[in-house]
């Protein structure tokens, strides 16, 4: 087993899409001392724990008033939830569906999935999985109104500096974190897979994570494994089918006063597609009365001024796909990954600044392996605001119907230091950008 595993490994690099070398970079426009790269991590089982115990538990929202609970166990154990507002005292339980899959000569736990509810808004309430006795879990539920508040945070990966992202989301208080791709970088060995959910547990246990997939869970080998993201969508699944699409690589969710759409870039995306059909159908159904604001996330981003990954079909062909039905829908944010910094731009549309088209943002500096990009192009384009090459997370602060505030915080020597900052306000509030 092993020596297929390394070899999987090794074809990871052709498969996966190119990777920027940190090594052969020159220094970005900003004149921060950046840190040095930290070693890849590997979360084992916990030696405390038995062949029935759930692990790797992590919550996705379901509508508006449900949650999605999601766990492994290594053996066979009751895909159910029992769940209260009180510690130890669970007046409710739910009982969902066990799926599990092969790649190569790996086979993964068995893979439980409950959706639980309705539930309050803006509530804590206590649970355990598979009637475990031993491990109670909790999350809060976000707000049914504003404000509401993102963390951010694309290319997570397994490092010392992911472990510092997710300590600094940690201490935000955040009621959502939105991930535009890249998870675990297993890159085709699975082990990988069980590692990070081990290592995001404790966050998202707590608060819902949604996430939609980058290159890196594609994991697509001909002859061995031709089927992509196998993975992603066995121990992932969003909730895509509650907003029409027929694929969970693609969906869209409300939360608060937000219509939050979540895209695959690695899929098909022209005119003629399922996906450009679904996001023009999810567009006009939106009510901007019930969710003034409108925020995409894609993994490869439309506009970038780094060196890395310039010119590839998933941006450039994307764009001009679909970045007029984004304009016309007058879409607020779009934030992108796979760049492994930080980059904001102004308002944009076209390649040109434009009062009201989507702020975009590279936030792909989550804390990967590969290490950051740090060539810039020069000069700097006029569009782009702010670009540093730096690990880090963002936090947007949904305060109403009018305003937010977006911040940047980059790590530094385990210090989440707040960056760039700016106050946004919706295009539903500009009488220039009324439909």
């Amino acid at each position: 087993m092993r020596p297929l595993l390394a070899l999987l490994a090794l074809i990871a690099a052709a498969f996966a899409g190119a990777c920027f070398n940190p090594a052969a970079a020159a220094e970005g426009t900003s004149s921060y001392n950046r840190p040095e790269p930290r070693p890849a991590m590997f979360v084992r089982d916990s030696d405390n724990e038995d062949s029935a115990s759930p692990q790797q538990v992590h919550t996705s929202l379901v509508g508006q008033d449900k949650m999605r609970i999601s766990w492994i166990t290594q053996d066979s154990a009751p895909p159910t939830v029992e769940y209260g507002k009180s510690p130890g005292v669970y007046q409710n339980s739910a009982t969902g569906n066990t799926t599990s899959y092969k790649y190569a000569l790996y086979t993964s736990g068995e893979i439980h999935d409950v959706v639980i509810g309705p539930l309050e808004p803006d509530t804590v309430y206590y649970y355990r999985c598979s009637s475990d006795s031993t491990g109670e879990f909790s999350f809060k539920t976000p707000s049914a109104q504003l404000p509401i508040k993102f963390a951010i945070a694309g290319d997570l990966g397994q490092t010392g500096w992911t472990k510092s992202t997710l300590q600094h989301i940690a201490q935000s208080n955040y009621d959502v974190l939105l991930l535009p791709g890249d998870l675990s970088y297993a890159d085709f060995y699975q082990p990988r897979w069980d590692s990070f959910g081990r290592l995001v547990e404790p966050l998202a246990s707590q608060r819902p994570w949604m996430v939609t997939q980058g290159n890196h869970e594609i994991e697509k080998v001909p002859i061995i494994h031709p089927d992509p993201f196998t993975s992603y969508n066995a121990r992932w699944r969003m909730p895509f089918e509650e907003s029409g699409s027929d694929s969970n690589l693609y969906y869209s969710f409300d939360v608060a006063g937000v219509h939050i759409i979540m895209l695959g870039s690695y899929t098909d995306f022209d005119p003629s597609s399922a996906q450009y059909k679904w996001l023009q159908a999810d567009l006009g159904k939106v009510d901007r009365t019930r969710t003034p604001w409108i925020v995409v996330l894609i993994h490869a981003p439309w506009y970038n001024s780094n060196t890395a990954h310039q010119g590839e079909k998933e941006s450039v062909s994307m764009k001009a796909s679909m970045e007029g039905l984004l304009y016309q829908a007058r879409v607020d944010m779009v934030f992108a990954g796979h760049v492994h910094a930080y980059e904001r731009f102004t308002r944009v549309y076209n390649g040109k600044a434009d009062a009201c088209g989507p702020v975009h943002i590279t936030i792909g500096d989550g804390g990967n392996r590969e290490g950051l990009a740090k060539r810039y192009m020069n000069p700097t384009p006029l569009i782009s605001v702010f670009r540093e090459a730096s690990f880090g997370h963002g936090q947007l602060d949904v305060v109403n119907a009018t305003h937010a505030l977006w911040t940047w915080h980059r790590n530094d020597n385990d210090e989440a230091v707040e960056a760039d900052s700016t106050w946004l306000a919706s295009l539903l509030s500009d009488p220039a950008c009324k439909l």
